[in-house]
């Protein structure tokens, strides 16, 4: 076991650093994809890595179904490739090897075979990136049996929750946000023992109303849940899911049962999103709420180009803080 390090790291460097550890630490890693190797990746996630790894970092054509079909071949001759997707978008191209191969591995070879492969990719929204890079698609591959699917929205998760998939046996999907990348620079552990893929983190203590989230919105709802706090004396727990398969009901379980209503936030569209999916679990158990539980999320429509009708669409912090403070003022339910 290594002696664990702390150094300051953007968002992007703490991926970077997981994956310099998982290809030191075991030779039958490949990272490949477009523009990660020479480049350094279009958002220099890679840099460095072609250098220090030579061969096993490589470019691919602009083919996601190459890459994927490629991947999932490596994984079931013993490699564990590690591939990027761009954008999340684009993985859609790739999707009959994601869905039907990459998946099913498991069950057609009857556990004899299986497919360690990571996915890399980015979503999220912001100014300039329209319908065909903005779209937010975690619901679809959580959907999938056979595959896990994180979204780390912290510096440290975006280096742990990588090693973790990357350690995984079963295909994984890590699903970064170019929003965080070049941000801020924030103290990371390294070298630490790697986590199993599972578990949702609570990043706020609170005793009226718990939000579950996962993402780069999480931080949105994290500054409503202060201003909630500060100016109108609303106590949020907020629940960082961080894994969407396995997804962690027992945290949002165990926070609504002390706390009496839920609202879940996610920057994807609402319908068919996993917010449903976490209500509808919270209600098959049978918790009582005093007040409906809401979802907070992007409405129907296709993501405009400007910036000024981006910020109409999509949720921010003064959206949550006024759907909370609605909530917070309906009627209340006999428990």
């Amino acid at each position: 076991m290594r002696d664990a390090t702390r150094k300051e790291l953007t968002y992007a460097e703490s991926v970077n650093r997981a994956l310099r550890r998982a290809m030191t630490d075991d030779p039958t890693t490949l990272l490949f994809g477009e523009d990660v190797a020479i480049p350094g990746g279009v958002f220099g996630v890679t840099k460095g890595l072609r250098k220090m790894f030579g061969d096993r970092v490589f470019d691919t054509p602009i083919s996601e179904s190459a890459i994927l079909g490629g991947a999932v071949g490596a994984a079931l001759v013993g490699r564990r490739p590690i591939v990027e997707i761009m954008w999340a978008d684009f993985a859609l191209v790739a999707f009959d090897q994601i869905v039907n191969q990459a998946a099913n591995v498991r069950y057609i070879n009857r556990g004899t075979l299986t497919a360690p492969l990571t996915i890399r990719t980015q979503q999220g929204n912001g100014p300039g990136a329209c319908a065909q890079h903005s779209q937010n698609l975690e619901a679809l591959f959580a959907h999938i049996p056979g595959l896990e699917v994180c979204m780390p929205a912290t510096h440290q998760d975006a280096h742990d929750l990588l090693l973790a998939a990357i350690a995984s046996d079963d295909p994984t999907i890590v699903i970064e946000n170019r929003n965080l990348y070049h941000t801020t620079r924030q103290p990371v552990t390294l070298d630490g023992p790697i986590p199993i893929p599972g578990g949702a983190a609570t990043r706020r203590s609170g005793t009226d109303l718990t939000i579950a989230t996962w993402g780069a919105i999480q931080h949105k709802v994290l500054d409503a849940a202060e201003q909630l706090d500060r100016d109108h004396g609303i106590s949020v727990e907020v629940i960082d899911m961080r894994w969407l398969r396995p997804l962690d009901i027992d945290t949002v379980a165990k926070s609504v049962e002390r706390t009496g209503v839920l609202a879940v936030v996610h920057e994807a569209h609402q319908f068919a999103g996993l917010g449903a999916e976490v209500l509808a679990s919270i209600a098959e158990l049978g918790i009582a709420t005093r007040r409906p539980p809401i979802r907070i999320a992007t409405p129907d429509a296709r993501i405009p180009a400007a910036p000024s009708l981006l910020q109409a669409v999509v949720p921010g912090t003064d959206t949550i803080v006024n759907r909370v403070r609605t909530l917070m003022e309906s009627p209340v339910s006999a428990l």
